[in-house]
This record gives C-alpha cells, sequence and structure tokens, in this order.
C-alpha cells in the first residue's frame, strides 16, 4: 500500500503574567504536539517539548511549527530525542519554523540532534522575527547519515535555509544546498569530508571578549585536536560550530558554548534542558 504523506502543524503562544511565563496558546494538527508546560527553573522561564509521535519523517511528510513569545516572556523549545529523516521513496519532506520574540522576550530553541539517512530529500526553513530587545539562542546538531550503523550519506538532497529579522530588518542569512555523495560533502568550504555539523547562533546584548575566549579554548578542549572548532561575534550576532565526526561531541561543545552564553545575555544561569541528559 503506497504510504499517504502526513502534515502536521503546531502553533505555540507565550506571555508574560506578572513575571510568569505561561503557555497561553497551544494549538495543533496532525502528529506534532506539547504536553503541559514545564518550570525546571522557577516562574520565569517556560519550559515545552515538541513531541512527533512517528518518531521519523517520511518522505512526502511536511511539518510546520510557529512559536510567538509576548513582551517580557521567556520561553525554551526542546525535544525528547533525535529528529529522524527518511529515505525519500520519491517524494520531498519539507520543515517550516517561524519563531517570533516581542521586545524585552526571550527565545531559546534547543532541539537534539536531526540524523538525515541515505537518499532523503528535504527542505528545511528556519526563520526568526526578533523586536527590539528580544533575545533568541538557537542551537541545531545535523548528522549526515546513519555512521553508528555504517551508513554514509551517499544520495538525497538537503535544502536548508536560516533567516533572522531584528526589528524587520534582516541581519543573518545562511542556507546550505548538499546532495548526498557531491563535492560539497567534501569541500573544505562546507563539510570538509565530516558527517557531523553543529551550529550555535545568539542574538542579544554583545557578550564580553573574554566570555568568548573562554567558549573558544572550552571547544578546543572538548575536540581535543579533532575536527573544528569557531566562534565569533558580528553584532548583534555570534556563532559557534563545531565540524567533525562525533554528535557526541557537537553536544558537549553546544552545552559548553550554550552555558557561557546563557548567563550573559539572558543574566540566567545555564540548566541544561532535562531531556537532554535522559
Amino acid at each position: 500500500m503506497p504510504y499517504t504523506p502526513l502534515q502536521a502543524r503546531l502553533s505555540l503562544g507565550f506571555a508574560d503574567d506578572g513575571g510568569v511565563t505561561r503557555l497561553v496558546d497551544r494549538s495543533h494538527f496532525g502528529p506534532l504536539l506539547v504536553q503541559k508546560p514545564l518550570y525546571p527553573e522557577g516562574r520565569k522561564v517556560c519550559q515545552v517539548v515538541v513531541i512527533h509521535p512517528p518518531g521519523g519523517v517520511v518522505g512526502g511528510d511536511q511539518l510546520e511549527i510557529a512559536a510567538k513569545v509576548g513582551t517580557s516572556a521567556n520561553a525554551q523549545i526542546t525535544t525528547p530525542g533525535a529528529a529522524k529523516w527518511y529515505k525519500a521513496n520519491g517524494h520531498v519532506s519539507r520543515q517550516n519554523i517561524r519563531l517570533e520574540v516581542n521586545a524585552g522576550g526571550s527565545l531559546e530553541w534547543v532541539p537534539q540532534e536531526s540524523i538525515f539517512f541515505d537518499n532523503t530529500d528535504l527542505q528545511l526553513e528556519h526563520r526568526v522575527m526578533l523586536e527590539k530587545n528580544a533575545s533568541y539562542i538557537g542551537c541545531e546538531i545535523l548528522c549526515f547519515g546513519r555512521t553508528a550503523s555504517g551508513e554514509a550519506f551517499t544520495g538525497g538532497r538537503i535544502r536548508q535555509r536560516t533567516r533572522i529579522y531584528r526589528e524587520d530588518k534582516l541581519i543573518w542569512f545562511e542556507q546550505l544546498r548538499l546532495a548526498g555523495g557531491g563535492a560539497a560533502m567534501k569541500s573544505p568550504l562546507v563539510l570538509a569530508g565530516s558527517t557531523v555539523c553543529a551550529t550555535l547562533i545568539a542574538v542579544g546584548k554583545a557578550v564580553p571578549a573574554v566570555v568568548l575566549e573562554t567558549a573558544r579554548e572550552g571547544m578546543g578542549d572538548i575536540a581535543n585536536g579533532i575536527g573544528q572548532v569557531g566562534i565569533s561575534q558580528l553584532k548583534p550576532v555570534i556563532t559557534a560550530r563545531y565540524l567533525g565526526d562525533s554528535s557526541e561531541t557537537a553536544r558537549r561543545i553546544m552545552l559548553h558554548v550554550w552555558g557561557l552564553l546563557r548567563p550573559a545575555m539572558l543574566d540566567r544561569e545555564a540548566m541544561v534542558p532535562r531531556m537532554w541528559n535522559t
């Protein structure tokens, strides 16, 4: 029997209520949802875990996630495990993420890693809209092929585009067009033969140079000479990257950087999302 692609949509809204951030809007269609809001570090920050019950995305599936953080509200969005993108079977999968943060609000987008199976075919759109004095920290870990199972990413296509706006002005744009087994897989300007890449992007108040230097040194220590790491600040955007072959190393590096940037940018202690420890 032919597979019928799934369509799933999730819309979330957060609002500040006297210093407490509440999940005031939660609507979904299809297998994409969140359960109750969580407050692991107090009522000021509302954490939600996005759940996709099928456990993986099959060719032709379409996912949409929208989140709006109101004025002075603070939210963190994560996932319970790795996202798996399966073989295309002749159909293109799509994921569209739209995030908005009003003045004085903050949003942390910290899903766990994405694993791209061989011969997947997908399009990923990620757009962030920030008002004045809003803050955003987003992290992604991309794994090309199931290397633990001896599988490489030798076929298929990945098209990814990330755009960040501050007060309707585009301040960050990057895109990836990758063909499995293609030249970009080996190019020193793209993957340089690596199977894992991780990126953290932070937008908010400027961070002291000593914090960036501490982050840079720690990244190097964790990588221990294997793979490539880097961090830079181009006001008002900070980017940290890892390129290598270990999702566990990528995770440790991203958490290290996030652990330094979160207190500096958001004035909050770095508390690792519980889901990342399970």
